[in-house]
């Protein structure tokens, strides 16, 4: 059985501030050309997608340097909705058996619930983690898949004085080339065990990729 994790990717969608603006236009119809072809303007980070090490490590890798079966993950899930605006997403919220080599876990994701926000200013005052979080995570080998538009804090007027500033999380996991997952949507009922399948366009250089990100929930796990 399989779940579709994405979100569609469509003019006007959702972006981090700043990012460049998603179009999806109509190049060339049957009926005019003989074939149909969209034309799609966005950035690497559109939608549901999944980071580099490039995208905040100066010497760190692009995705075409990672092999194809990295993006294949085993997957611990936490369902913490509903989260409070900008809530900080402690230790106390991430299970202590992460670590454990008999039973490897390569991405805990994680349900704020703000994948219900998508495409409102309200996803951008999304609940995210601590700094001590992303340490307990990179010292697990464990790289974290979130539905908001980033594991860190992202800046908008709400901020609170005692927020992280920057990208601590991001350094910390893709300074380890752990890795990172964002947008996730439809997380509501996944079991506490799954295999994500995240696998990113093959853009030349990039330092992420918009991916179609499918959870399988039932399979063999050697």
């Amino acid at each position: 059985m399989y779940r579709d994790l994405s979100h569609r990717i469509e003019t006007g969608m959702q972006t981090y501030p700043g990012d460049p603006d998603v179009t999806v236009s109509q190049a060339a119809t049957v009926s005019a050309d003989g074939a149909a072809v969209l034309e799609v303007h966005c950035g690497s980070h559109t939608g549901t997608h999944v980071d580099a090490p490039s995208h905040t490590e100066p010497d760190g890798d692009d995705l075409e340097d990672r092999d194809v079966g990295e993006f294949v993950l085993e997957t611990r899930f936490v369902d913490l909705a509903p989260c409070s605006p900008r809530e900080r997403i402690g230790l106390d919220a991430i299970p202590v058996d992460l670590g454990d080599a008999g039973d490897p876990v390569d991405l805990l994701v994680v349900r704020t619930g703000y994948d219900e926000h998508w495409g409102s200013d309200d996803a951008l005052d999304h609940p995210y983690l601590s700094p001590a979080v992303a340490r307990t995570l990179r010292e697990a080998g464990c790289g974290v898949g979130t539905d908001t538009l980033n594991p860190d804090p992202t800046p908008t007027e709400n901020a609170g004085e005692d927020e992280p500033e920057g990208f601590p999380v991001h350094r910390e996991l893709l300074g380890a080339g752990l890795p990172i997952v964002e947008n996730l949507a439809n997380l509501e009922g996944l079991p506490e065990r799954f295999r994500l399948y995240a696998f990113p366009l093959p853009l030349a250089d990039a330092d992420g990729a918009p991916v179609r990100a499918v959870a399988e929930l039932e399979h063999s796990r050697s």
